[in-house]
């Protein structure tokens, strides 16, 4: 059996009845997803119909499962198409069908079987105190699993903010001693998708760009893929322009908020925070939370938790100097605006009195003209 040859992606779709237009729609939305132009798609059908699926084992430690809730949410591809057709999800406690001593044969077979060539998804925080008693599996620590199962894997991929940098587990005091994986795995390419949780399509799409060529995607410095993790919220976020006129939300309840101005001092933190919900939004891109009118708690940003009440707004942020304040900001864009307003008009005022004046001494040289003609 181990030296029977996989199934390609292509074979495996056709063998659940998937149709070659359905099999291209999915390589269309891969191909978008991953930035890359029309012309690229080519590429993309050739690797699913010439690549094996790839071996997949998923892990939960200090997490609330909301990322797996995030994925199998995924529009673009549906779930389905994912799990089924393009991954071989060998090992998950949540979703696989086997329990207790068949489950975890399952996962060692993947790890024997597929040595160096599994893709291993992390969701959740590991904790280091106490010799890792605070999350054990199958009497053993986490720690002690994501050491093991991280030594052959091909790459990690580390969901949501508690496997990228500890989220709430991680909070001060932390008395579990959480830890994000890439402290703890070395000389693996780990690569961080935070959020609580992160977007389904930004999963997905991480996992399509490893399909699709075999490598990890481009990284930040954070390990987060540049391709979703580039651009602050703040500046895809559609409020900006009032922002910038020093427009903003004063209390939840307020005319500003019914009119949708910018809720950077309601402690929106959408100018520090680097993420795709502007862009790609949430929910099939129905929305996100900005656009639902509550601010950016900054969820896929490390120590988010302990940065002061979500509902305080930050003393500054980078791009306007360290001594801005949200205030000061607005208060030089609204003196800015009403200058510009007041310029505007005198403009307009000096221009409009030009072309009267200029208007009636045309109409009195004609009237002139007019009467010379008659003395004629």
């Amino acid at each position: 059996m181990d030296d029977e040859k996989k199934p390609t992606i292509w074979e495996s779709a056709q063998a659940r009845g998937v149709s070659r237009r359905d099999f291209i729609r999915a390589c269309t939305w891969m191909t978008a997803s991953l930035g890359l132009a029309s012309s690229s798609m080519a590429q993309v059908v050739k690797a699913l119909e010439t690549k094996p699926r790839l071996p997949v084992v998923w892990f939960h430690f200090q997490e609330c499962t909301c990322c797996s809730e995030s994925f199998i949410r995924s529009s673009h591809p549906l779930i389905a198409e994912i799990v089924l057709d393009k991954i071989s999800l060998d090992y998950t406690e949540t979703l696989q069908a086997a329990a207790g001593k068949q489950a975890e044969e399952a996962l060692h077979r993947t790890m024997r079987k597929y040595k160096g060539e599994y893709l291993m998804l992390v969701e959740g925080a590991v904790p280091l105190a106490d010799d890792g008693v605070y999350c054990c599996i199958g009497g053993r620590s986490a720690l002690d699993i994501v050491q093991e199962a991280g030594r052959d894997a091909k790459a990690l991929i580390a969901w949501g903010s508690c496997a990228s940098n500890g989220c709430i587990q991680a909070a001060h005091p932390n008395p579990t001693g959480a830890t994000p994986v890439h402290k703890i795995v070395t000389g693996k390419p780990v690569i961080n998708v935070p959020g609580c949780p992160p977007i389904a399509e930004v999963m997905t799409g991480t996992v399509a760009h490893l399909l699709t060529f075999d490598r990890i995607p481009q990284l930040d410095g954070l390990g987060r893929p540049k391709a979703f993790y580039s651009r602050r919220v703040h500046d895809t976020c559609y409020r900006r322009p009032n922002y910038d006129a020093g427009l903003f939300v004063n209390s939840f309840d307020d005319e500003n908020a019914r009119r949708g101005y910018c809720l950077y001092q309601m402690g929106c933190r959408g100018p520090v925070t680097y993420n795709a919900c502007g862009v790609m939004r949430w929910n099939n891109g129905v929305s996100y939370p900005i656009q639902s009118g509550h601010g950016c708690i900054g969820c896929s940003e490390a120590k988010f938790w302990d940065n002061g009440p979500f509902y305080r707004h930050l003393a500054s942020f980078p791009g306007f100097g360290i001594e801005t304040t949200a205030d000061k900001v607005g208060a030089v864009a609204a003196v800015a605006t009403a200058a510009g307003i007041a310029a505007h008009a005198i403009t307009t005022n000096i221009r409009k009195r030009k072309i009267i004046k200029e208007g009636i001494e045309t109409s009195e040289d004609m009237g002139g003209s007019a009467a010379s003609k008659g003395g004629e």
